[in-house]
């Protein structure tokens, strides 16, 4: 384990050291490890696909309204409601569930 100078305050520090004992300046930045790097990109993914999944619903809505009658336009717009109203419930629990996971895996100075 080699020694290096500190660039603040010219101390000798560990080349491993991710913060300079006597000044406290940061050397080296943190970085995910696999698990981290694993729930983050399922949170990504996760958000990525609630956005399709809701513009997609959406859009497959609108698209069967012509030639219904009042009734069956006010049941689907009943329906669509009730359908992004699910959507949302499982994002914000899915945010939840992986947001955690990603914030409780993140990168720390050790």
């Amino acid at each position: 384990m080699a020694l290096v100078s500190c660039p603040e305050c010219a101390a000798q520090v560990s080349e491993e050291a991710a913060l300079c004992p006597a000044c406290g300046k940061q050397l080296r930045k943190p970085t995910r490890g696999f698990a981290g790097k694993l729930f983050l990109g399922i949170f990504i993914v996760f958000n990525l696909l609630m956005v399709w999944w809701l513009i997609a619903g959406l859009g497959a809505a609108g698209e069967h309204m012509q030639g219904m009658s009042e009734a069956e336009k006010t049941g689907a717009a009943v329906g669509t409601g009730i359908g992004v109203m699910m959507i949302l419930f499982v994002w914000a629990a899915g945010d939840i569930v992986f947001g955690m996971l990603a914030f409780f895996t993140r990168a720390r100075v050790r």
